[in-house]
């Protein structure tokens, strides 16, 4: 509810700076997912006053939950819904219905919108392209050790690592070796919304690692463990892989395993990679250099090997969208990052180079890295969502008076403060603090964001001119009867 009330406010505060129609995509996660379905409902939002957006997601927020969620026409529907679900080929979890009380929360009634739908939105450039973000992990394995980002546009879904994408509308169908075999309907938009915000799909191990950030115990205890029998070498390429030993835990740390990797709830699609053989010329990748790719060595663990997808909420293993931003293709050159999330607001940035210290006591409420960098490096433009001066001001400039003080004094960060990830329920006073603090944030700080996309043109510029003279260096060279 706290990256969705604030979502509204950042977007609202963007288009009535006319900033809006400077960018080219908006990536999201979890709870800010929820935001971008809504908002790409209608084909034209970007050009609308999205206050009126605003109001109606107050209404929303401040409702009863559990009355609108479980009242027993509700749980009527969620039956009907889920059988229809099941009949048309879908395997049904607990994240299914999730979706359909997200629904129930923030709609009036059914929503019958699409992932595909959203290509209106898309057809004349008048939006951003929006893409939707959660991972992919292994049944018996955690977050830690195994994690694949896969990505959502109203167009396609599919994995950058591999750069295997299908059409958004046969997600949940039946492949082989890249070939549709049994197509199901598409999903309502809601089912989707359930799978990149699936706060239950965490299991005891990640939870071990989210309170303690060790993984001595899971390594010695647990895990298989992995023997290099090759001397290593980086295999950039050359067409084999390393030889390697597996020697799985012994019956014990079989069970342990067992109980400690259960997920009380997680998506299980059809894989679309299997059959698939990417192993091929797999090492070529520079992804398969990451740390995050271990278990790549062994072709039989790849992806393509998997009956089936197992899919988590992605903020349960890295809190940023930033993945899809870094396809070659999409050519970003800055980047805005709203952060929404309850722990560190520094943490999660994996460039540029030279970034805050993630223990900083006063975390401001605007940063940028990337501007002192080379101009391949995209600039980031950082906002954490802090109450900084806004204890002071009401708006740039403008101090508070004495009376109104108490206003500007928001407990974001307590974990049992009004904005906690279980409040499900906000007052209209503490929705409407929250977007005033978000907006405000954002108007405090507008000429290091404006500063940020002029730097980018004049980047560009640089380029342009530089790309120039190189030609005419060449077109000179071999006027005078050189070889080119």
């Amino acid at each position: 509810m706290r990256a969705l009330t604030s979502m509204y406010a950042h977007m609202l505060t963007i288009q009535e700076l006319d900033i809006l129609d400077c960018v080219s995509y908006i990536t999201g996660l979890s709870g800010t997912t929820w935001t971008m379905s809504k908002l790409y409902d209608d084909a034209n939002w970007s050009k609308k006053n999205l206050q009126e957006l605003i109001t109606d997601a107050r209404r929303h927020v401040k409702k009863n939950k559990f009355l609108a969620s479980f009242a027993p026409e509700r749980l009527k529907y969620y039956l009907k819904e889920l059988k229809q679900r099941h009949q048309e080929g879908y395997n049904i979890s607990f994240t299914d219905l999730w979706g359909l009380i997200i629904e129930a929360m923030l709609r009036d009634g059914e929503n019958p919108h699409k992932l595909t739908d959203q290509q209106l939105a898309l057809t004349h450039g008048q939006n951003p392209l929006p893409v939707y973000l959660c991972i992919s992990v292994k049944e018996k394995l955690s977050n830690r050790d195994f994690r694949e980002w896969l990505e959502f546009t109203p167009y396609e879904i599919g994995f950058q690592k591999y750069g295997a994408y299908i059409h958004a509308e046969h997600f949940g169908s039946e492949f082989f070796m890249g070939h549709l075999l049994k197509k199901i309907p598409e999903s309502r938009i809601c089912f989707l919304e359930g799978i990149w915000s699936s706060v239950f799909s965490v299991n005891i191990m990640d939870g071990w690692f989210m309170s303690i950030s060790s993984d001595d115990f899971w390594q010695r205890w647990t895990r298989d463990r992995i023997t290099d029998i090759d001397d290593y070498v980086l295999y950039t390429d050359v067409d084999k892989l390393p030889t390697r030993m597996e020697t799985p835990p012994d019956s014990l740390a079989s069970t342990f395993q067992d109980i400690i990797m259960w997920r009380p709830a997680v998506t299980k699609v059809p894989n679309f990679l299997k059959g698939c053989l990417m192993h091929n010329e797999y090492l070529e990748s520079p992804f398969a250099k990451w740390k995050d790719c271990d278990l790549d060595s062994f072709p039989n663990q790849l992806t393509g090997a998997e009956d089936h997808l197992y899919l988590v909420d992605n903020a349960f293993a890295f809190d940023s969208s930033y993945p899809p931003l870094m396809r070659p293709e999409r050519k970003v050159d800055v980047i805005i990052h709203l952060n929404y999330s309850s722990g560190s607001q520094l943490r999660g940035i994996p460039f540029p180079q030279n970034i805050p210290n993630d223990e900083e006591k006063a975390v401001k409420e605007c940063y940028m890295f990337g501007d002192q960098e080379s101009p391949e490096t995209p600039i980031v433009v950082l906002f954490p969502l802090v109450d900084d001066t806004f204890r002071e001001y009401k708006a740039p400039g403008v101090k508070r008076s004495p009376e109104e003080m108490e206003d500007g004094i928001i407990d974001i960060t307590s974990t049992f403060g009004p904005y906690n990830i279980n409040a499900l329920r906000y007052s209209e006073e503490n929705f409407d603090k929250l977007v005033k603090l978000s907006q405000y944030n954002i108007l405090n700080n507008k000429d290091m964001m404006i500063g940020a996309l002029r730097l980018a043109v004049e980047r560009k510029k640089q380029h342009k001119n530089s790309l120039h003279s190189r030609r005419e260096e060449a077109f000179q060279y071999g006027r005078k009867g050189n070889k080119i």
